[in-house]
């Protein structure tokens, strides 16, 4: 008779996987983009667009990550890390070759497949803030016939700051029925386009609002952002935005994401903004 003892055995989500890194892109003085596999090559694993992971590296700790290749990517996953402390500080001097501890996906997705199919869209990032929707805009330009007009709008401090540049120069724009509005905080030598914040930049053009938004960058700059697209006639059930920094374990074990009833780890990190506005002021 063999033995059936371990059936029912299940993955424990909490011990990481080995990856590989496969190669490493500096996108700004302090953001770094790694590729990684499976040792041996392959994706460690599915994910939707929004969805997160955690990676490992002992004995420093761990850290969440949204993930920013999108999931038409098969043969790899791509992590864009901004340097702001020992775990980003660590993987910053990794190179091609290093092996790290990955596991998830985590949390859910922005409703590619649903709520989205078939819009006009509106994506606006700041910052390191379009990494997590840069899985979003892959996966709509690799389904293009899906979605209607896209407008990709980003900034940063400075031009030396705008991260994912062959996209935002070269791949995006180059797309049927796709426009790209960049933008800087203040004037810089060479730089020859938008000047200004995202919020009045996003006034400044005024977008049709039929259309559905989708939001992520600093705190200060969602606030002053959501504000303005609700004053262009916007209503927030057609904007979503991702609170994946507030993710700590991400599988609702810790606590420490917890919001009145909401878990942003297991109800996000992935809202609508009129859901945001039912948790409790403690947010």
């Amino acid at each position: 008779m063999s033995c059936t003892c371990n059936e029912h055995e299940h993955v424990n989500p909490l011990i990481p996987e080995i990856a590989e890194i496969i190669d490493v892109r500096k996108d700004t003085h302090d953001v770094t983009t790694f590729r990684v596999t499976k040792p041996g090559g392959g994706k460690p694993f599915e994910h939707m667009p929004g969805q997160c992971a955690m990676i490992s590296v002992p004995p420093l700790g761990e850290a969440i990550f949204s993930i920013t290749s999108s999931p038409t990517q098969k043969d790899y996953m791509e992590f864009s890390v901004k340097r702001c402390g020992v775990v980003t500080e660590y993987l910053h001097g990794l190179e091609v070759g290093s092996e790290i501890g990955i596991r998830g996906p985590y949390g859910n997705n922005f409703p590619v497949n649903d709520e989205l199919k078939g819009k006009d869209l509106l994506f606006i990032g700041g910052g390191i803030g379009l990494a997590p929707i840069r899985s979003v805009i892959n996966y709509v330009m690799d389904n293009r016939e899906n979605y209607g007009k896209v407008d990709i709008l980003y900034g940063s401090r400075s031009p030396e700051d705008l991260v994912f540049q062959k996209d935002i120069f070269e791949n995006w724009p180059s797309m049927i029925n796709t426009e790209v509005h960049l933008t800087v905080d203040r004037e810089a030598e060479g730089w020859e386009g938008h000047v200004g914040f995202v919020p009045s930049y996003v006034k400044e053009i005024g977008f049709d609002t039929n259309k559905v938004a989708l939001l992520c960058g600093p705190p200060i700059m969602i606030k002053y952002t959501l504000q303005t697209l609700m004053e262009i006639g916007f209503k927030k059930d057609q904007v979503y935005t991702t609170l994946e920094l507030k993710m700590k374990c991400g599988v609702g074990k810790c606590g420490r994401c917890n919001i009145g009833d909401k878990y942003v780890c297991k109800d996000g990190p992935v809202f609508r903004c009129d859901e945001i506005d039912e948790l409790p002021d403690e947010y």
